[in-house]
């Protein structure tokens, strides 16, 4: 059976059904709701924001769709020629992009906050289950013992050094290598949303991956972002009203590696074990970049260090989900 590699983590609840044109009195004039759909980093994502001028807002989408290609060349793992794709074929990365050094960083800290429950250099165990499960006939036990061992001690976020004066990025230990899918979404979100404020927009939703909300909708509500069920991604388990927020949501369902649901894409990073399939969390804070990450360590946090890791990161709110229902909520 093929690895149901579903990443579509939450459902967007948009102002108007997609497609359609939303028009409210702005100014005297008619802002339409301008929206775009898409992938970020292998994840669905879009961009929905209002203007009274069509021409403005197609130029405005199009400079946020260029920031996006920019940002996928550092990034992402899908991709040969990215940035993080180099550095983890090479151990090292000389002229590191700045965008690369700002996130991982970012990501290292977050790794020091958790003791290590999030961590970037956790690649190693998904090539290992991603090799397992696609290779003929898989033990459907998962890899062995031993395979796992193998993996789990090129896992150290520790071992990771960053110059940032030279621009120069390290993995010290061969055959390591780097993911940022939980944390560059919100740090992409976060970007474009820069730059389609600066060219004047201000009401708008952004998602690359992880929803964030600038101000209000033109006519004063809210933004509403809806909690998937982990048992069926179309349905919902509550909603959120948010404004000047980003949610970001992880949970073991994003990617299942087996028919019967035992091994999903999210790790223990000290058993290399994976995370429930039907378990979430979603976190509420201020910016993607502190949210995404975030989301991710709360899921595999012990439940006594959830407070303090979700504080010590920046969140506001998590909210723990299962196919029954909300199961726990912890506010900073």
């Amino acid at each position: 059976m093929p690895i149901a590699l579903s990443r579509r983590r939450f459902i967007t609840l948009a102002a108007a059904a997609a497609g359609l044109p939303l028009l409210l009195k702005a100014g005297g004039a008619q802002a339409r709701l301008a929206r775009w759909d898409g992938t970020a980093l292998g994840a669905p994502a879009s961009i929905q924001l209002f203007h009274s001028d069509e021409r403005i807002a197609q130029q405005a989408l199009d400079a946020a769709l260029a920031e996006l290609q920019r940002l996928e060349a550092v990034f992402s793992v899908y991709r040969a020629d990215s940035a993080i794709s180099a550095l983890n074929r090479q151990g090292k990365l000389e002229q590191a992009p700045p965008d690369l050094i700002n996130m991982l960083e970012r990501a290292l800290s977050l790794a020091k906050i958790s003791d290590g429950v999030y961590d970037p250099t956790v690649q190693p165990l998904w090539n290992l289950y991603f090799r397992h499960f696609t290779a003929s006939n898989p033990d459907p036990a998962g890899p062995s013992a031993a395979d796992r061992a193998a993996a789990l001690a090129l896992v150290d976020w520790r071992a990771v050094d960053i110059d940032r004066s030279r621009r120069r990025i390290v993995l010290t230990r061969p055959g390591m290598g780097l993911t940022l899918n939980s944390g560059a979404q919100g740090y992409i979100t976060d970007r474009v949303a820069d730059l389609l404020r600066a060219r004047g927009f201000e009401r708008m939703l952004v998602d690359m991956g992880e929803p964030r909300a600038l101000s209000s909708k033109p006519d004063g509500s809210a933004w509403r972002i809806a909690i998937a069920n982990p048992a069926d991604n179309s349905k919902a388990i509550t909603t959120l009203d948010v404004v000047d927020k980003c949610v970001s949501t992880s949970g073991g369902y994003g990617t299942i590696f087996d028919e019967a649901g035992r091994f999903t894409h999210l790790f223990n990073t000290r058993t290399g074990e994976t995370a429930p399939a039907m378990f979430g969390v979603s976190v509420v804070a201020d910016t993607g970049i502190a949210a995404d990450g975030l989301s991710t360590a709360m899921l595999m946090a012990p439940v006594a260090r959830r407070h303090a890791i979700l504080k010590a990161g920046g969140g506001d709110r998590a909210i723990f989900v299962s196919p029954e229902g909300i199961v726990a909520t912890v506010t900073a």
